[in-house]
């Protein structure tokens, strides 16, 4: 007679299933850890395509995985960017430091109003995100005094990573920063989306009044991921301000909050890979659509947008996949975690 697994036994072991590596996962890293050696002349096209997949990753975990809808996102990123900035300005030249006092800094402005924007209903949710960032965008533009104004903050000057790894003009170590960064935060945050903490968020998202009635917390769970989400979006700005070695009030602008919500709507929510996917494509597009058309580019990405809701983004995928699908069921099977 064979006796069944307890229920916790059984989440657990679920969990450890959904949390090995798959052989397209690791080519995907690969792939990306390659191009450091392949593609010398697009470093800095890569840097900034890092640094928005962290951006993307950082909303994911709120709208993907929280069901919680954020049209001012910058706010966190450019808190994070002017951190950074102002630390290497006034001697605190190494770059991790800066990493974690961008992080602490937006994660504390992050709880701080976190309690402003689980309030209410979804609408009134997007309202006091926006509030929020143009809020700190008129602070960043009124104290000129220390943050550059208009002008930008300027005479950010970068010590080497760990002391090791100097800075060069074509961007090679400033995109091996920022992927080690991104990549130590997707593993942080695949472990907590593959965790109990991961489940109850996404209960929490489809259905908030039954979590609640089943014991989950869905305030205190919101607020954690909020701030957690807010962190991440500080890293990603302290990291442009880190690689560019300057910051504007462009870090806070309404644009930034857009276009990173245009990357997840390329790529996809709940699943991590969405907003990397969405950052590379919509980074690659841009580009491309900016060199044929400099002046009406934005066109070709709206019209790009417009398809994927008409026709829907998971035909479009399967359409392109389709040569490739016989690979992925062959090649597709877990692989352990070392």
């Amino acid at each position: 007679m064979t006796i069944p697994h307890p229920p916790a036994t059984r989440v657990t072991a679920a969990l450890a299933r959904r949390g090995r590596w798959r052989l397209p996962e690791v080519a995907f890293w690969a792939l990306a850890l390659a191009a450091l050696f392949l593609l010398p002349g697009r470093y800095l096209i890569l840097n900034e395509i890092a640094i928005l997949a962290l951006f993307a990753l950082s909303l994911d975990l709120l709208l993907g995985y929280s069901g919680i809808v954020s049209l001012g996102h910058a706010a966190f990123f450019g808190l994070g960017a002017y951190t950074a900035g102002l630390l290497a300005r006034h001697g605190v030249a190494e770059p991790v430091v800066g990493l974690f006092a961008a992080a602490g800094a937006a994660a504390l402005v992050g709880f701080a109003t976190s309690f402003l924007v689980l309030r209410g209903s979804d609408l009134t949710r997007i309202m006091v995100t926006i509030g929020v960032a143009l809020v700190l965008g008129e602070i960043a533009n009124r104290m000129a005094w220390l943050t550059g104004g208009a002008d930008g903050l300027q005479g950010i000057v970068m010590g080497p990573v760990l002391g090791t790894f100097e800075f060069d003009l074509w961007g090679q170590t400033a995109y091996g920063y920022s992927l080690a960064v991104l990549f130590v935060l997707f593993l942080l945050a695949r472990r907590i989306v593959h965790s109990p903490f991961g489940l109850s968020l996404c209960a929490i998202r489809d259905n908030p009044l039954r979590a609640a009635a089943v014991g989950i917390p869905v305030g205190g769970r919101l607020v954690a991921v909020y701030t957690l989400a807010a962190a991440y979006a500080g890293v990603a700005g302290a990291l442009l301000a880190q690689t560019t070695q300057f910051v504007s009030l462009d870090v806070l602008e309404f644009h930034r909050s857009a276009d990173v919500l245009l990357v997840l709507i390329i790529g996809g929510t709940g699943y991590l890979y969405g907003g990397i996917i969405g950052a590379v494509l919509f980074r690659l597009v841009q580009d491309e659509l900016a060199n044929l058309t400099p002046q009406y580019w934005y066109f070709w990405v709206g019209l790009i947008l417009v398809v994927l809701v008409l026709v829907g983004r998971e035909r479009v995928v399967a359409t392109l996949a389709a040569p490739f699908a016989g690979l992925l069921r062959r090649f597709g099977r877990p692989v352990r975690e070392a």
